[in-house]
């Protein structure tokens, strides 16, 4: 499972759904409940015009190689259109490029400009396909730059090894219970079906204490506080922000060999995060 290697940056207060990890809460929330009335607190439809960036005012991005992000990663993270850029038709297509053993992608996060605690998060997305491409969409605790990880939280809520290109993994990652260890679920989509073939929605139900994953409205786990080994802390009633990303290799689907063929993209068709209605919310509507 993944493992993140979190580069120093400078700390930006939010106005977020709720408190960074193992911190105070920077915005007056109200803590959502069954009978709680949602809505939609954050959206990102990816409707821009053709080779457009996406929007800066909800996203941002994680560069260079960073040592290979603590996953021996082989991918260099960039801003340039050629790896992340709107397509015109209502989508966001993350690229990875190929040029003689170079490989570049693309990592877009919130992080400063939106966070969420508690609701239901998801993404439409259409993925790529190949050995050694890693798709993720995950979530990070928002006190990684003062906690360090694993001790701010993470929930991958979309992560694929392209090898296993019917088989989604739902993670959740902390203390005592990361990397490999993760506790995870696996969705598979029946018969020859392949996440490449499609678009596919992947979220999660999050509420105190527990996170629910489902893929295309099917729940397949559910993680809580008794899920993790015994003594370990429940990290994930704090805020956190999203990620969007293609990695290339790594400890977890392997290098790319003569069958990968290049370029790969995933394409986001939205991302969605719906909470109670009296809550408050980041940057960027």
């Amino acid at each position: 499972m993944r493992r993140c290697r979190w580069r120093s940056t400078a700390v930006i207060v939010l106005s977020s759904l709720g408190a960074a990890c193992g911190g105070a809460a920077n915005a007056t929330s109200t803590t959502p409940s069954p009978s709680s009335q949602t809505t939609q607190v954050w959206a990102d439809e990816f409707d821009g015009p053709a080779n457009s960036a996406p929007d800066p005012a909800k996203w941002t991005y994680d560069l260079g190689n960073n040592n290979g992000w603590g996953n021996q990663e082989l991918e260099t993270y960039t801003n340039l259109l050629q790896n992340a850029s709107m397509d015109g038709g209502g989508h966001l297509v993350i690229r990875v490029e190929r040029s003689g053993s170079t490989f570049t992608s693309a990592r877009l996060k919130t992080q400063g400009l939106f966070s969420a605690r508690y609701g239901t998060i998801e993404a439409r997305i259409r993925l790529p396909f190949g050995q050694g491409i890693w798709p993720a969409f995950w979530m990070l605790g928002t006190s990684i730059t003062s906690a360090g990880w694993p001790r701010c939280g993470e929930i991958d809520i979309m992560e694929n090894i392209g090898r296993e290109p019917s088989i989604n993994h739902g993670s959740v990652h902390g203390p005592g219970y990361s990397g490999l260890n993760a506790i995870s679920g696996l969705f598979t989509l029946p018969g020859s079906v392949r996440f490449t073939d499609d678009f596919h929605v992947f979220a999660i139900q999050w509420a105190p204490g527990t996170v629910t994953f489902s893929v295309d409205g099917t729940p397949y786990k559910t993680v809580t506080a008794a899920s993790l080994p015994a003594g370990a802390s429940w990290v994930f009633d704090n805020s956190f922000f999203l990620l969007l990303n293609v990695a290339v290799g790594g400890n977890f689907p392997g290098a790319p060999d003569a069958t990968t063929q290049f370029p790969q993209q995933m394409i986001v068709d939205y991302v969605r995060v719906s909470g109670p209605a009296a809550a408050a919310h980041g940057r960027g509507m």
